[in-house]
């Protein structure tokens, strides 16, 4: 009985302290909102943001479903359909996200000309939505785009801050982020160290991106002997599965066991590789 009384009180104290001790972690609104977020993100970053997620699950699902069929179809090994669906179902994710990083590696040297010129219009006495609002014409033929959209936003409705965050949406990058809320700071709160601030990032990300190519130029050979590794042994399942012999021997449950491990081996072998040949990119800190 003095057991029971004991754990009782010991519980009692436990949910007291819980608040405390665990506290309640709320979700960002727009993730409970809209659960393909992340996909929007990434088609962004892409720069097909035209495309609907919607649109984007629905290749994947196809791709998937393709991809086990044909593999089921031509290689009569059971264990190779579903991990030859889940394979080509990541085809179009791989695909925008290497379009996403190429994308940022040109954007990379871009940015700081895209500086110089909105320094250049506040030397020249425009106001900042109207610096910025001229990159739809001086600035490299990369992000003019988004530039033009944000002028046709902001000479539609003169909301500066509303169009801001529209030309951050659409740029999708980090350092434009940083550009972004820097002109919104300076909008904002006003002063004389914008044009001062200005030149410091431009001379920043000039080394930054000088920095940045000549090692992901000498560390790419670390990502082409990842894939290389990576393809290499499933050619040769491949090959050896067209021989009934071989099929017959993978379609065991010894054959099953073996090509999960090597798919958990090659899988945890490639994350190493890629791991060690990647740089640390800059997060979204502003979004």
């Amino acid at each position: 009985m003095t057991l029971v009384a004991a754990l009782l009180l010991a519980a009692g104290v436990l949910l007291v302290a819980s608040p405390w001790l665990w506290p309640r972690r709320e979700r960002p609104a727009h993730t409970r909102r809209d659960p393909l977020a992340p996909l929007a993100e990434l088609l962004a970053r892409a720069g097909v943001s035209s495309v609907s997620p919607v649109v984007l699950v629905a290749i994947i699902l196809m791709a998937g479903l393709a991809g086990g069929a044909v593999t089921l179809i031509l290689v009569p090994v059971v264990a190779l359909a579903p991990i030859t669906a889940v394979v080509a179902a990541a085809v179009p994710v791989l695909i925008l996200r290497s379009r996403a990083a190429t994308r940022r590696r040109a954007l990379r040297a871009v940015w700081p000309d895209v500086v110089d010129h909105l320094l250049s219009g506040v030397r020249a006495g425009l106001s900042l939505p109207q610096a910025v609002a001229a990159l739809a014409d001086s600035a490299p033929e990369a992000v003019r785009g988004p530039f033009r959209e944000f002028r046709r936003d902001y000479l539609r409705s003169a909301q500066f801050t509303e169009s801001l965050d529209a030309l951050k949406a659409s740029l999708a990058d980090p350092v434009a982020d940083r550009i972004v809320e820097t002109v919104r700071m300076a909008r904002e709160v006003g002063g004389t160290e914008l044009p001062s601030v200005l030149r410091s990032l431009s001379h920043y990300l000039r080394a930054d991106a000088a920095v940045r190519s000549e090692v992901d130029a000498r560390q790419s050979w670390v990502r082409t002997a990842a894939r290389l590794g990576v393809v290499a042994p499933w050619i040769v399942l491949l090959l050896l599965s067209t021989r009934p012999e071989a099929a017959a021997a993978y379609n065991t449950p010894g054959g099953a066991a073996l090509v999960a491990g090597g798919l958990a081996a090659t899988l945890v072998a490639y994350r190493l590789m890629i791991a060690l040949g990647r740089l640390p990119e800059e997060g979204r800190w502003f979004r």
